[in-house]
């Protein structure tokens, strides 16, 4: 009888049980979580992953996202001996510990030792409650065994590392390493790893830089445990008390900002952000943008933007002398804003003659006072050289030259060559005219850059782009003939250095818009093109201010911090014509305007085939017709003779290339006519 009472009495004590159990489960199981996605700081990274700003979150937390395996791992070792040693057994509460640590709280009247569980922070942190009252503790016990039954351990972890509070707005582990050690948390000493361990007991009053003592005490309590617990040797702890505690947070860096702004308005809904830009090379010319800007007066920005040509990639962009400088309105990025270029569109304007065979670099042409219908255009200097050559004329960047091959070339179709390169010129009042060869036109440093690159890689164009992704597919778009841009290149190597600048054979241009308000420098080597802006984003009167020395010598300061030493330029494509002017066709030894060159006189030769603007299938030799006109007859591709002295009319021609190609034909009587067509 007895052992059916006893019988009876176990199976209603286990009904009894698993009644409670199914109703505790119930209850777990209706717990209303808090979200668990932890929103996490938007990052900007460099081409090598390395940091380049970072932004706060909704409420002015940093809080930047981490993983276990982004931590050191004798920080994860450290954090569960200390916290809670048994978080890998246990389901969310550890009932050793909470009975030890109410114990010990009803013993001494005061809370010696805690009992919360990393899942238990964790659920305080996510829901922010309270910690004092038992409905508080309550809460976070059952959300913490929610949260253990409906996520993995790794899972729990990770949202601890990325909200427990490390004082001040900083949150989460690799926040405090960035702020507390001005490194990635994966990097920590074991000193910097037991502080991290003790900062989120006492967040605030255990602040370095509040209290660097308090921070220390609580430290090597933490080694001190440690070592007791067999989780470091003796050895390690006694180097580890000796390391000092910094009393100075650092500020989270604030590279290629402007760039950084773009990106993320561009792509709001992603959290990171991966750059083209190198981290080093864009902090030292961030700082040689800030030095420049110094010295030449408080209201002066300066705008910075180094490119590899080949692929297309910016390897730095400075926006500005300094993004949170207001005096010189260093929240303008200057690598986007339309000014006036000066006289920096010159060399795509000589490289286009050169390809239209209206000139060669040792071409004469005439640097005299002219009037252009009502526009008459002066040297900077006010001086005039008289007849020179095309080459020189480039070099001292000669106004009347430029103007004079504008006009015979068409200041439309020089826009039209600029929107080639991927480049988007702003002509104000929707009519270009020849004051574009002087700067009468808007574009950007980016822009200018860009048309560079186009010259500095043969002649191609390339689009430059900031966010790292897929190699560009080449741009089937040819700005300049492979010999016109080595022949441009040729001659912009070969100017003189600014003072106290390396003779290191740049090719560069330098530029000073009407009135002194921008002055620019912009060049290249075998690999790299870089440009500088310099002046007043309001676009008021800099005087005095020059591009030849002001931005000059920041553009070769720029390259030697880029590298040590400039890569070469490439040798002169087969096809060049590198001969003196004496051996030059006759019509390009003397450089007329068009109408006196190239427009046919009524016995003057004309092409008769092909016509112009044909499209041909390059099938062998070219055949080519010139009717009118006296033999014999020289006829050119491109500006390159490549048939001379002929008396027949019909006449088979080579070494044409293909795409874009201007036929010339010239006579006895120098008379000319040319056509343009496309070789495919």
């Amino acid at each position: 009888m007895k052992g059916s009472r006893a019988l009876f009495a176990l199976a209603v004590a286990l009904l009894l049980g698993a009644a409670v159990r199914d109703r505790f489960d119930a209850w777990i199981d209706a717990t209303d979580l808090p979200p668990l996605v932890t929103e996490t700081s938007v990052e900007v990274l460099d081409r090598n992953g390395g940091l380049l700003r970072a932004y706060t979150v909704a409420d002015g937390r940093w809080r930047l996202a981490v993983r276990p395996d982004q931590v050191d791992p004798n920080f994860i070792r450290m954090l569960l001996a200390y916290e809670d040693k048994r978080f890998l057994q246990h389901s969310g509460i550890d009932l050793a510990a909470l009975v030890r640590a109410s114990f010990q709280s009803l013993m001494q009247g005061k809370t010696t030792s805690g009992g919360s569980t990393i899942t238990m922070q964790t659920a305080r942190l996510l829901e922010d409650g309270a910690t004092g009252t038992w409905s508080g503790k309550l809460r976070q016990i059952r959300v913490a065994i929610a949260l253990e039954r409906r996520l993995a351990k790794p899972e729990i972890l990770t949202m601890y590392l990325n909200r427990a509070p490390y004082g001040g707005n900083l949150e989460g582990v690799r926040a405090a390493a960035r702020a507390w050690f001005a490194k990635e948390p994966v990097r920590m000493t074991p000193a910097e790893a037991a502080l991290l361990v003790a900062l989120p007991q006492s967040p605030e009053t255990r602040r370095p830089d509040r209290d660097p003592l308090a921070a220390r005490a609580a430290r090597n309590r933490v080694l001190d445990r440690m070592q007791r617990a067999g989780v470091l040797d003796a050895e390690t702890v006694r180097n580890a008390k000796t390391e000092t505690i910094l009393s100075n947070r650092y500020a989270f860096p604030v590279l290629a900002a402007h760039l950084s702004d773009r990106s993320l308005a561009a792509d709001p809904l992603s959290q990171t952000h991966h750059l083209t830009i190198d981290a080093m090379l864009q902090s030292k010319l961030e700082g040689l943008a800030r030095h420049a800007a110094e010295g030449a007066g408080d209201r002066l920005s300066v705008a910075i933007l180094v490119a590899d040509h080949g692929s297309g990639e910016i390897l730095a962009s400075v926006g500005s002398a300094g993004y949170q400088e207001d005096q010189r309105q260093g929240f303008v990025d200057m690598t986007q804003a339309v000014r006036s270029p000066g006289s920096t569109l010159k060399p795509l304007i000589y490289g286009m003659a050169f390809d239209q065979g209206l000139a060669n670099p040792e071409t004469l042409i005439e640097d005299r006072p002219t009037t252009f219908g009502s526009y008459a255009p002066q040297n900077f200097d006010g001086l005039f050289r008289g007849t020179i050559r095309i080459r020189d004329a480039l070099k001292l960047s000669l106004n009347i030259p430029a103007v004079s091959l504008t006009e015979a070339l068409g200041p439309a179709v020089v826009l039209a060559r600029m929107r080639r390169a991927g480049v988007v010129p702003h002509v104000s009042g929707g009519t270009p005219g020849l004051a574009i060869a002087l700067g009468g036109i808007g574009i950007s440093l980016q822009d200018l850059t860009q048309l560079f690159a186009a010259i500095a890689r043969g002649g191609q164009a390339v689009t430059l782009v900031a966010e790292v992704g897929p190699a560009q597919a080449a741009i089937e778009q040819q700005v300049l003939s492979r010999s016109a841009a080595w022949q441009v290149a040729d001659i912009l190597s070969d100017l003189p250095p600014p003072a106290n600048s390396p003779a290191n054979r740049l090719a560069y241009k330098t530029g000073t818009s009407y009135g002194h308000r921008d002055a620019w420098a912009i060049g290249f080597d075998g690999r790299h093109v870089i440009g500088i802006w310099m002046g007043r984003p309001d676009g008021t009167p800099v005087p005095g201010a020059f591009g030849g020395n002001l931005a000059a010598p920041i553009l070769f300061e720029a390259f030697s911090r880029l590298k040590p030493t400039l890569d070469p330029l490439p040798p002169p494509p087969p096809e060049t014509l590198i001969v003196s002017n004496a051996a030059l066709p006759l019509p390009l030894q003397h450089f007329r305007p068009r109408d006196a060159v190239f427009e046919p006189a009524m016995d003057g030769p004309k092409v008769a085939y092909p016509p112009n603007g044909a499209r041909l299938v390059a099938e062998g030799a070219l055949t080519v017709k010139v009717r009118d006109g006296k033999p014999p007859f020289s006829w050119l591709a491109n500006g390159m003779p490549v048939a001379t002295g002929s008396f027949e009319r019909e006449q088979a021609i080579t070494r044409t290339g293909l795409g874009f190609l201007r036929l010339s034909v010239v006579d006895a009587n120098g008379q000319a006519d040319s056509v343009e067509i496309r070789l495919d």
